[in-house]
């Protein structure tokens, strides 16, 4: 086998001058970022590859290095940092971090077997670009202290329920202004965006900030209208007590992009 595989981005579309752009690109382990073409069909369509180590993404390897977040948070940033700087040149479909090929024979049969596929989805994406929504519940709203009493004879056990019901109150607040925020949001989108993703909503570090966060959503925004829908989502929780909104953008529009498994080709399995 040889010592190295081909690690693929995405598809994009070929542009002027994209070429020689990729010459200023590093990629997944420090390597080059090239473009792979298929020569036995006309068409516009290349992937954006690298050749990597063998011995980091065979099969057995891989599985090991998915478990060290230190080596997957630097796979990551190479990854998404290709992919980010290909949008400023050209429409970009994102392929699943970690998609390896033994060859780029192998990777040329997935570009010419998805290509109708491939055409269709980066008609769709052509100037959009994604956007993330997050709702968050404060923390410490939802573990609001109870206002004192207004009575000093409560016994100890009345006090205690007393207490407990308006901490219940102030949660269900919270949680009713959240899905008015949510409501706005998704009014936004009916409005401004051409499609929507929800996530599963992201917990521990993950969450990003304080708070329990009840929404993860994504849009898929026209480039020409991004700045009214930020607008209007940044402003959704105005009014609303208890509730933060987050909004992160534009991005590589990742939650649209179809994985090569789903275009009839899988990414292999390297074997030792």
């Amino acid at each position: 086998m040889s010592d190295s595989i081909t690690y693929v981005y995405g598809v994009a579309r070929d542009v002027a001058g994209l070429t020689e752009f990729m010459r200023s690109l590093k990629g997944v382990a420090n390597a080059p970022v090239q473009l792979v073409v298929d020569p036995r069909t006309a068409g516009d369509l290349v992937l954006v590859t690298s050749h990597v180590p063998a011995h980091d993404f065979q099969e057995d390897a891989l599985k090991r290095h998915l478990e060290d977040l230190d080596w997957l948070e630097e796979v990551a940033r190479a990854h998404h940092g290709v992919i980010e700087a290909l949008t400023t040149r050209t429409t970009v479909l994102p392929f699943r971090l970690a998609t390896v090929y033994l060859d780029d024979a192998r990777a040329r049969d997935v570009l010419e077997g998805g290509r109708a596929l491939f055409s269709e989805r980066l008609a769709r994406l052509d100037e959009h670009v994604e956007w993330g929504v997050k709702i968050y519940v404060e923390a410490s709203t939802a573990s609001a202290a109870p206002s004192p009493a207004a009575r000093d004879d409560l016994t100890p056990g009345r006090a205690y329920l007393r207490n407990r019901r308006q901490q219940q109150s102030t949660r269900d607040s919270a949680y009713q202004a959240a899905q008015q925020a949510a409501a706005r949001v998704e009014a936004a989108g009916r409005k401004y965006a051409t499609d929507w993703a929800r996530h599963r909503v992201q917990q521990g570090a993950l969450a990003g900030g304080a708070g329990e966060n009840v929404v993860n959503d994504a849009y898929l925004v026209p480039r020409d209208r991004c700045q009214e829908f930020r607008d209007v989502a940044t402003r959704s929780a105005d009014g609303l007590w208890g509730v933060r909104v987050e909004v992160t953008g534009p991005w590589a529009p990742y939650s649209f992009a179809t994985p090569p498994g789903e275009s009839g080709s899988t990414a292999e399995s390297v074997p030792q």
